[in-house]
């Protein structure tokens, strides 16, 4: 039960959703939301998710973590994606430069390096625990799917973050051929020149959605 959505029966609404196209889960999120938010990292296949929602709702807030350590290759796919789709982007930084962070931290700490976590909370967690308290939204639509990762195997379509947000993933069971016709049918950019620093590997949680 979450005090931001009190009547919300999550089981239940999974349930009701199950089969649904990404487009009525998204109207059906939209219709509980006061103060929706969307998510994004610009890796590959986030101008579907972001289509999808903004086509739905324009002028919803788009929320950008930047690390500071994007490839040159995802800062230009932003700039196109943000551009062409005319998106509402709020972008928020960590407290400290990449710079002062390198000297400090030597680089990106290696993943069994005790230093990564330290790394991970100051370049994405801190950051998006701050976004969420400033933006306090009541939905947040988020691009993940289950095939990503063994943890999301576990999770569904809607979840509850620590703060009982209701967190809304259309895509959930789509999957990479699924968002390539998508892209194609709506001649929408792709990059696949992406890392994120704190996830190091492609199957490993960042903390994201284990923490918040």
């Amino acid at each position: 039960m979450s005090q931001l959505h009190p009547n919300l029966d999550i089981d239940a609404a999974n349930q009701a959703l199950k089969g649904k196209s990404p487009e009525a889960i998204v109207e059906w999120a939209l219709a509980q939301a006061k103060n929706p938010i969307i998510t994004t990292n610009f890796r590959p296949y986030e101008a579907a998710i972001l289509h999808l929602v903004a086509k739905a709702r324009p002028d919803i807030t788009v929320l950008w973590v930047d690390s500071g350590y994007n490839t040159e290759a995802t800062y230009q796919f932003a700039d196109k994606v943000i551009r062409d789709l005319n998106l509402n982007v709020i972008t928020y930084i960590p407290k400290q430069t990449r710079a002062h962070r390198d000297v400090i931290m030597n680089g990106i700490p290696s993943i069994d390096n005790p230093l990564h976590e330290e790394f991970t909370e100051q370049v994405k967690l801190e950051p998006f625990r701050r976004a969420l308290a400033e933006l306090n939204p009541d939905v947040w639509f988020n691009a993940i799917r289950r095939d990503q990762t063994e943890f999301r195997q576990a999770l569904d379509v809607l979840s509850l973050s620590k703060d009982g947000v209701l967190k809304v993933a259309p895509l959930f069971e789509k999957t990479d051929a699924d968002l390539d016709v998508y892209l194609a049918d709506n001649n929408l950019p792709n990059e696949f020149d992406y890392f994120d620093p704190t996830k190091v590997e492609e199957h490993r949680e960042c903390g994201l959605h284990t923490q918040l």
